[in-house]
């Protein structure tokens, strides 16, 4: 089968080779899937330069979720999923998503939602489940408060922008450039704040009539944290989803103390081991609320297998919107 694999750290467009692989064989706890659809996330590009919390042994394949068709199961699975059933799931590291088929922990691996389509399925988990408990579990996000959303244009921002407005929010998309403004109004955002042109900080008090925003989305760490801290409103929460900027802030814990507002840490992946019930219960939600066209994952580009570097590139490099999604069976 072709894979891609990484057999030393770098940018991923120059260590991702596209190589012959044997076919993983499914552990304890574990499903063989053949590769339906491939979401790329930003750790996929953090795998590669070997800057993420995990890092496999060489050589490895990236792609840390997918949308696939189980093939076979390892001991321990009852209750998984069955042989031919369409699941999205999360590989199991040094086996990713960016190949034809890839092993899955089966204790990870959900129905996928007949709403969606392979590449939206895709694209639906990390993000999404992500954006979920940072919104509801963290931020306690209520209907008719504003959300400030950063990066609002790209995969992680656009899903939050989803749920917020799912969630019956007003929603302030912050974006960098026409384009990506064009999109997050499309996504729903009430109001657009181009960061290339517009000063955010002035912006965001000028919607919120001086309050500010009461939830804070943000993925992009660096300056955009620095103006989140600005426009919070009195009791607002500010979310810290990641830090893509590549700038990690260091927060004046002063600022936050005079004006009443809260720093949230969110880090996705611990409810699998801390709360797995509250994780399968945000699928069971997240399938509603697409089933509902609440919610669907915003993807625009579908490459095939060999584009596979390239996308994670892009992505890394921030000049994609929405999401790009490997799709090994296209030409």
């Amino acid at each position: 089968m072709k894979a891609w694999r990484v057999h030393t750290n770098g940018e991923p467009r120059e260590v991702m080779r596209l190589e012959e692989a044997a076919e993983p064989e499914p552990g304890k706890g574990e499903l063989l899937v053949r590769v339906r659809a491939a979401n790329v996330n930003f750790p996929d590009a953090l795998l590669c330069r070997g800057e993420y919390q995990v890092r496999p042994p060489f050589p490895f394949t990236p792609g840390v979720e997918l949308c696939g068709e189980v093939l076979a199961a390892g001991e321990g699975t009852e209750g998984a999923p069955a042989v031919g059933e369409r699941v999205i799931a999360q590989p199991v590291l040094p086996t990713g998503a960016f190949a034809e088929r890839t092993v899955v922990s089966a204790e990870s691996a959900r129905p996928a939602p007949g709403s969606l389509d392979d590449a939206e399925a895709a694209a639906l988990h990390i993000g999404y489940q992500t954006g979920w408990f940072g919104l509801h579990r963290r931020a306690g996000l209520r209907s008719g408060e504003t959300l400030l959303v950063h990066a609002a244009a790209g995969g992680v921002g656009s899903a939050a922008v989803q749920l917020g407005k799912a969630a019956g929010a007003r929603v302030i998309g912050v974006v960098g450039g026409a384009e990506k403004a064009r999109i997050a109004r499309e996504l729903g955002c009430d109001v657009v704040v181009d960061r290339r042109e517009d000063d955010i900080v002035a912006a965001v008090k000028e919607a919120t009539g001086g309050r500010g925003a009461d939830v804070i989305y943000d993925p992009v760490g660096g300056d955009a944290y620095t103006k989140s801290a600005k426009c919070v409103a009195f009791e607002g929460r500010i979310v810290v989803v990641g830090f893509a900027s590549g700038a990690i802030p260091t927060p004046g814990l002063n600022h936050a103390l005079v004006k009443n507002y809260s720093i949230l840490g969110l880090h996705w992946g611990l409810y699998n081991t801390k709360d797995p019930d509250a994780v399968r219960a945000c699928h069971e939600e997240l399938t509603k609320l697409a089933s509902e066209g609440a919610i669907k994952p915003l993807i625009s580009e579908r490459v095939p297998l060999d584009g596979a570097a390239d996308a994670v590139q892009r992505v890394f490099d921030g000049i994609t919107t929405g999401r790009v999604v490997v799709v090994p069976g296209t030409a």
